[in-house]
């Protein structure tokens, strides 16, 4: 039976994964406000593979810091998978890195509708691949979370670094 409680923190596991294969990331975070960017710099010798954090929090940061459609955000709103998608590819893109992450969230209290409850969240992830492969692109995963703010927040950090984990280990070598 494994132990899963002797496991390194996931932000370890990224860590040591990232600087092994000599891979780099970048962070676009509302939600999160930071957190996910502080897991993974609570890390010695993150340096090596955490390039940024942006932190946009309303439409015109999205729009400034890296161009989030107006198009998108009027269709979709800022906590959808298709602005997560183009924040993962616009951080990813921006600090040409391999991998992109993003979150969006309704953290609560208030925010929430009947559509995107208090507690929603998405993760993106999105790798550069070789030029010419084809094979860059982003994944968008949906999540829901009980709890306070901050633990809504904090949650949404680990998943995105849980989720960063998962399509770096699914991508060849």
């Amino acid at each position: 039976m494994h132990d899963f409680a002797a496991d390194p923190p996931v932000e370890e596991r990224v860590g040591d994964l990232l600087r092994e294969r000599d891979e780099t990331v970048a962070v676009a975070e509302t939600a999160t406000g930071g957190l996910t960017s502080a897991l993974l710099t609570s890390v010695p010798g993150s340096s090596a593979y955490v390039d940024r954090t942006v932190m946009p929090y309303d439409y015109d940061a999205l729009r400034e810091m890296l161009a989030v459609s107006r198009e998108t955000l009027d269709e979709h709103g800022a906590v959808s998978a298709p602005v997560t998608a183009e924040l993962a590819r616009a951080a990813r893109d921006t600090a040409d890195v391999t991998w992109g992450v993003a979150t969006t969230g309704v953290a609560g209290p208030d925010g929430g509708t009947h559509e995107t409850p208090v507690g929603t969240g998405f993760v993106a992830v999105a790798v550069a691949a070789p030029w010419g492969t084809g094979d860059s692109g982003a994944t968008v995963t949906r999540h829901e979370f009980d709890g306070e703010r901050s633990a809504v927040r904090e949650k949404l950090a680990r998943q995105a670094l849980a989720a960063l984990e998962t399509e770096a280990n699914e991508r060849p070598d």
